[in-house]
């Protein structure tokens, strides 16, 4: 949501444009929801295209409130200083953003914030950069009840023709050409306590965090891919790309979240024939052919073969001895 917002300072109609990219704009209001990369992408570039402003991604320092951050931004709120909450929004960064990486260290030059993200078949914009780090910092001041200065503001984009309006939402010097985005903080400001510290709110929103990444993260994808690929092995063996769409993740995201909890998409889509396969064969009127094609084989033949690396049996074996 505050991407809309960020959007609609520059005038735009954000319902059109959802309509216009395919995007499903109430999903808006979907904590669960994610939207793909691309998606993203395409929306930023369209921004840009209609505002002609291409520092557009900095709005989003305007618009920026803890829930912004959902229960990550609380538990950074509640810590004792920026270091800890630092440390914390990395930890559940998942829950923020599945298409960007934060890292948090210290390098010789003070605290680096650092922020890589993901494209799926399009390269990111840098609005979607720049709006991440001018969010998180414009929520570090807040939270500091002062304006925070870095010492250094690193972006990766090539510097643009109007400096004013990174000017304003950094305040700090910028190094454009980068090797990466990051925010660079003095020590003392990262180490200095917070106003909003509370320890025995930070231990509770610890364990909302972590409850929600168990029930978003853990198993989650795994278990919402098994579900579309049963609904979609009958119609043929479906391609990463159908099951990305449908769990609104990009293919790139889908496989990095599987590889997190431990498998492949093809090595879940063998694990959901071979379940389905025994439930099948358990049912005397279903035929074998049947089954091949209910679990998404063109040809028999591929069904016998794997059924066989499955069970060390071919079906008629297998149904026999059932």
């Amino acid at each position: 949501m505050g991407i809309v917002k960020s959007l609609e300072l520059d005038g735009l109609d954000c319902r059109v444009l959802f309509k216009e990219l395919g995007l499903d704009y109430a999903d808006l209001d979907n904590p669960d929801a994610r939207f793909p990369q691309d998606g993203m992408t395409r929306l930023w570039q369209r921004a840009v295209e209609m505002s002609g402003n291409p520092a557009i991604g900095l709005n989003m320092a305007k618009v920026v409130r803890p829930g912004s951050f959902s229960v990550a931004g609380y538990a950074l709120m509640s810590s004792q200083t920026l270091k800890e909450g630092f440390a914390r929004l990395v930890r559940y960064q998942r829950i923020i953003s599945e298409s960007a990486d934060l890292s948090f260290r210290l390098l010789p030059e003070g605290y680096a914030l650092i922020l890589t993200v993901h494209g799926d078949h399009l390269p990111p914009t840098r609005q979607s950069a720049e709006a991440s780090m001018a969010s998180a910092l414009a929520f570090c001041s807040w939270l500091s009840g002062r304006t925070l200065q870095p010492r250094q503001v690193l972006i990766q984009g090539v510097q643009p023709k109007n400096l004013e309006p990174y000017k304003r939402a950094f305040h700090a010097p910028l190094t454009f050409n980068a090797p990466y985005d990051a925010l660079v903080f003095e020590r003392a400001d990262v180490e200095a306590p917070l106003p909003t510290a509370n320890e025995a709110m930070a231990q509770l929103h610890d364990r909302f965090a972590g409850e929600y990444l168990a029930r978003f993260s853990g198993s989650r994808v795994t278990h919402q891919a098994r579900q579309v690929l049963c609904r979609l092995l009958p119609q043929g063996e479906p391609k990463r790309e159908m099951v990305a769409q449908s769990l609104h993740l990009s293919q790139r995201t889908l496989q990095r979240r599987l590889q997190d909890e431990g498998t492949s998409f093809q090595a879940l889509l063998d694990d959901t024939r071979r379940e389905l396969a025994e439930q099948y064969l358990a049912q005397p009127q279903m035929t074998l052919l049947e089954t091949a094609y209910l679990l998404g084989f063109a040809d028999p033949s591929n069904f016998f073969r794997a059924f066989r690396r499955w069970f060390d049996a071919t079906p008629g074996e297998y149904r026999a001895r059932m």
